[in-house]
């Protein structure tokens, strides 16, 4: 497969020397640069994908006139954390 590149970038001189500042050893900045492209190309689509899911969730509750109240999600959310943490604790008591 043939390779592309990404158009060049001017930068204030501050951004690059951050950036260099935060390489890792042995890591480029190219390396780095084309990292944060492909992290944020994952963020972008995993939001575009909740929106999604949001909205027909939206769309579906509207059609059924079924809708969870927020506090009912809440107190699961909080028991299922509570659930993990009594977990983990067990866990590293164990360790």
């Amino acid at each position: 497969m043939k390779t592309a590149t990404l158009p060049s970038l001017r930068v204030d001189p501050e951004l690059r020397e951050a950036a260099e500042s935060v390489l890792q050893e042995g890591e480029t900045l190219s390396g780095f640069i084309e990292a944060s492209v492909r992290e944020t190309i994952e963020r972008r689509r995993t939001r575009a994908e909740f929106i999604a899911r949001g909205l027909a969730s939206r769309d579906e509750a509207k059609r059924t006139g079924v809708y969870i109240d927020a506090d009912v999600v809440h107190a699961q959310l909080a028991q299922k954390l509570a659930q993990a943490r009594a977990k983990l604790e067990k866990k590293e008591a164990r360790a």
